[in-house]
């Protein structure tokens, strides 16, 4: 059966030399309600309604597809397998506290996740008793395990632009809720649908109330797209971001805005960007100055948590100081309050004072 990286248990921390990366504070800003789903979790909530779930799901291989629309169906029909079991107010809490468990025992003092709640709202009697439900178990949460939680309403790209408006305007109005308040809107799914400039004025809606822009783009395309997303919603964040390194002159714009990138290497893997997730350019964008926030995106299908992609930054050839460089900027990309942030600042120059684990 599929195992599952990531689970409290499991974090037993580097699978290498140098110094323990699950130890190392950090920020989960790029993670999505249903992907965030432990393996058992899903093989539970599915045993319980009696839905057969596919084989990709049960397995122990991650999802690999090519970077066509083909292989994004592939991908969209395993997320809408996954989702099918969440459907109902137990199952969400349960999620989001997993979320933050799992993220805990890697080493995340902050975890920004995002949801949907187009697709939970008809469980649970609509789209602000989903966003109710969430900002709810969210505080309780953080509460419980010490995690730093903010939440991300994101819209899709498949759905109409005034369906973004609308769920714009729902985040506006718990903008200012902490802990466990929404923190950003983003946009999601298959960045070849819809136009990007229809979606400007929901974004609009959204920075209006003090929220962060957080879409995604150039993961599936590239630079021109990239561009786009840039001019038309301006974001503080880029969910992926990496194809922008195929562009220097855009790539140098992105660092001067100041334009955080949510560097998802087993996702861009799985999802055919690249070959292998040691492939992914992130040495490029380091040393073009860009802000990084690695993350896992989908971690039930791509068999990868965030721990794994510190490991993959590793594997490149990163030390332990640019390591401990990438944490910090992640902590400062969040959204997290400023204690939060200087604990977990704080936390990251306390790990590079310690000693690195031998060899052997």
């Amino acid at each position: 059966m599929r195992r599952h990286l990531g689970a409290p248990e499991d974090a037993a921390g580097s699978g290498g030399t140098g110094r323990d990366l699950a130890a190392l504070p950090k920020a989960h800003l790029h993670l999505h309600f249903t992907g965030s789903m432990r393996p058992q979790t899903l093989w539970e909530l599915a045993a319980e309604r009696r839905i057969r779930l596919p084989r990709s799901l049960t397995d122990d291989v991650a999802l690999q597809v090519e970077p066509t629309h083909r292989g994004w169906f592939r991908f969209q029909r395993q997320y809408d397998a996954a989702r099918a079991v969440v459907d109902s107010e137990q199952a969400m809490r349960r999620l989001i506290r997993e979320a933050a468990e799992d993220d805990a025992a890697e080493g995340s003092g902050r975890l920004e996740l995002q949801v949907d709640p187009t697709s939970y709202a008809p469980h649970v009697g609509g789209l602000t008793p989903a966003i109710e439900i969430v900002l709810d178990e969210a505080e309780a949460t953080e509460n419980e395990t010490g995690v730093s939680i903010g939440i991300i309403i994101a819209a899709s790209r498949t759905r109409h632009p005034l369906d973004a408006r609308t769920l714009a305007r729902l985040a506006a109005r718990h903008a200012d809720r902490a802990p466990g308040r929404v923190v950003g809107f983003g946009l999601s799914n298959d960045e070849r649908r819809g136009d990007t400039r229809d979606f400007a004025a929901a974004f609009r809606i959204a920075k209006d109330a003090g929220l962060l822009s957080v879409p995604h783009g150039g993961e599936l395309l590239g630079p021109d797209h990239v561009r786009e997303v840039v001019d038309s919603l301006a974001p503080d964040r880029l969910g992926h971001g990496v194809r922008a390194a195929q562009d220097p002159w855009l790539l140098e714009q992105i660092v001067e805005q100041g334009i955080g990138l949510e560097v998802c290497p087993a996702s861009n893997a799985s999802l055919g960007v690249f070959r292998e997730a040691t492939d992914v350019p992130l040495r490029t964008l380091v040393e073009s100055g860009a802000l990084i926030a690695l993350s896992a995106d989908d971690p039930l299908l791509f068999n990868s948590r965030l721990l794994d992609q510190y490991e993959t930054a590793r594997a490149i050839g990163f030390t332990d100081e640019e390591l401990a460089h990438l944490a910090a900027s992640s902590i400062r990309l969040s959204s997290a309050p400023e204690e939060v942030r200087t604990r977990l600042l704080d936390g990251v120059q306390g790990w590079l004072r310690t000693p690195p684990e031998p060899a052997g």
